[in-house]
Parts: C-alpha cells; structure tokens; sequence
C-alpha cells in the first residue's frame, strides 16, 4: 500500500509517493501560490499527478478540473491509500487544522478537511519539521536516539522534538516553535508579527539580508555577488549566496560566518532547554553546511551553558536531505490506514 506525502513549504509544495519501507518511488512539485485556494488547489494537483500515474484517480469538486488524468496503456495496479501534509505552520493538536502559519495563507482553516475533498482519500496534517523529525528518526540520521531535536533551515526554520521516538507537540499542537525565539530585541521584522526572531538571522532568507546589509556598510565592494546585487537586488537568493561563498566571494563569505554564529547561538539556547542527544540540521540551507556547520559547532560548544563540563549534542546534518518531510508525512498517514 502506497501513501503519499507533501511538503508545502514558503516556495515550493513538494509530493512524493511513498512505500512502507521510506523509498520515495516518484515526485512532483510545483511553487507555493498565494490565498487558500490557489494553494489548495496546488497541492490536489501534484498529488493527483502521482495518484493518475499509479493507479488512482482522485475526486473532484464540481466544476473542478481534474488535477491527473492517467494515461492510456497505464496500469491500475498498488495505488494510494492517504496523503499526509507537512506544512510550514502551526497545526491543531487533532492535526485536521492550521491555526497559522507565517509563510503561508491559512488561517484557522479545516485543512484537512479541505484537501480530502479534492483528492478523496484521506489526509492527515503535519507540522513539516515534526515530519521531518519522524523520517529521519524511523531511517535515518537520528536512528536510535533517545532525545532528537530537528533544526529545519529554509525559507524560515521549523523546529521538532522527540523524546523516546514520540514526537512533542505541547498542549495546543504547537511546540517547539523554535524558529520564532527573539534572539535580537527589536531586530528584523518577522511576518509571524515579532521582530528579532531566530529565523531572521539563521535562514535562508536571513542569509539574503544579511549579504544585503554587509553590501550597502561596505559600499564598493567588487566581487559576483555585489554585481548581481546591483543589477537586481530582488533576484538574490540563499543558493546565489551559498555559490558565491564556495566561489570566494567575501561578502558572501562573511554572511555565512554570520550565519554560522547565529546556528551555533540558538542551538545553545535550545540545548540549555531540551539537552538533546542528537541535533539534525535539515531544510534547504543544509546542503550548504560544509559552508557553516563546524563553525556553528565551535560557537555551540563555546556558548551553551556549561561550556567544557557538560556532555554535548551530537550535531549532524539530515541523512534524507529534502525528502524528510516528505517521508515522514506518508509514514504517519499509514496510520490512518494501519489503524
């Protein structure tokens, strides 16, 4: 039996189909739009481009056109059983609605609900790092560890936390909201409404703004990425950043010290709180990590609380890379149909 899971992220909603052994067998994606319909809409779509090409067709709403048509000559053989959304944003603890998300449009919206409708089958929610958290913790890099807390860098950061292998949602579904932690009083707005956020400082994003802000302090600067900021400064990306760094290019290459110390700063925060045995750095901005990640560990180990008398979280990078949320979500949609 076949279960497939999504990630809808800031940019982009990811589907993959998925077996009961983790192996993602195929994917679509598509970008992110804006207002809950369009977004909706997005995600039946990519599932129900998978679902025609593996032997289901899903339902539809009247007047609605059919996400997947399945092509002559193709077999209707296995098929998919549930879907399981990991979404960037805060989930109810009965995990069928968004509360809100900062990167996305839902608002108190029956998600779930929604998406069974246009797909016929049924749905399960997710917060993506949770997701991600149980992935890597059933195959992967957090195998065997008795206190997991995942770090997923983006377009923002998500944060999760298992404890036995169970998953810590707090008592409203929301925990661990890692990301949003003030680490800078009146510091960079945040679209989750504070200023300061860790994710403003430690993230994708983050990463473009600070490049930013070293370019217009260090007018004159030559170098790839200041002609390209010149050029179009809209067009900046995190990846454009990160290949400037591999490159040399020493704006870009500062901006990656600077996330590296603001990395290492908040994974202290969160180990005075959790202690974890094993921190996973997930999300985009990992396959980046040979850029950051052992100096994140120095400024870690320098600045938890107990520096040199405390045993320290072992830090690894996610060992399912871009897929772990996706996996994770389709593992936890079997139970709707494991029981």
């Amino acid at each position: 039996m076949l279960t497939v899971g999504v990630d809808v992220g800031g940019t982009s909603v990811r589907a993959g189909l998925v077996d009961a052994a983790g192996s993602v067998l195929d994917l679509r994606r598509a970008a992110t739009p804006s207002g809950d319909d369009a977004l909706e809409d997005a995600i039946a779509a990519v599932v129900g481009e998978l679902a025609a090409d593996h032997g289901w067709a899903p339902q539809r709403r009247p007047g609605q056109r059919r996400p997947g048509q399945r092509r002559p000559g193709q077999s209707r053989s296995g098929g998919v059983a549930a879907v399981g959304l990991a979404v960037a944003a805060f989930v109810a603890t009965g995990r069928r609605q968004v509360h809100f998300s900062p990167h996305l449009s839902w608002r108190g919206a029956a998600v779930a609900d929604r998406i069974e409708r246009r797909v016929g089958v049924p749905v399960l929610l997710e917060h993506d790092a949770n997701a991600a958290a149980v992935a890597e913790h059933r195959f992967g890099a957090a195998a065997g560890a008795r206190v997991t807390t995942l770090v997923a860098i983006g377009t923002g950061i998500g944060g999760a936390l298992l404890v036995g292998g169970e998953l810590f949602r707090g008592a409203h579904g929301v925990a661990p909201e890692l990301g949003h932690l003030r680490v800078v009083p009146d510091g960079r707005p945040c679209p989750c409404g504070k200023r300061g956020c860790w994710e403003r400082y430690c993230s994708g994003t983050a990463l473009v703004t600070t490049a930013l802000e070293l370019l217009v302090r260090w007018r004159g600067s030559a170098g790839p990425l200041a002609t390209a900021a010149t050029a179009d400064p809209g067009r900046l990306s995190g990846r454009r950043v990160a290949a400037a760094a591999r490159d040399g290019d020493p704006v870009a290459r500062r901006a990656m010290q600077e996330l590296a110390r603001w990395l290492g700063e908040g994974l202290a925060l969160v180990a005075d709180i959790y202690d974890p045995q094993v921190v996973i750095i997930g999300g985009g901005v990992a396959e980046s990590a040979t850029l950051f990640l052992d100096e994140a560990r120095e400024h870690y180990a320098a600045t938890v609380t107990g520096a040199g008398y405390r045993p320290l979280a072992r830090i690894r990078t996610s060992q399912l890379g871009d897929q772990a949320a996706i996996v994770g979500s389709a593992l936890l949609a079997r139970a709707l149909i494991d029981g």
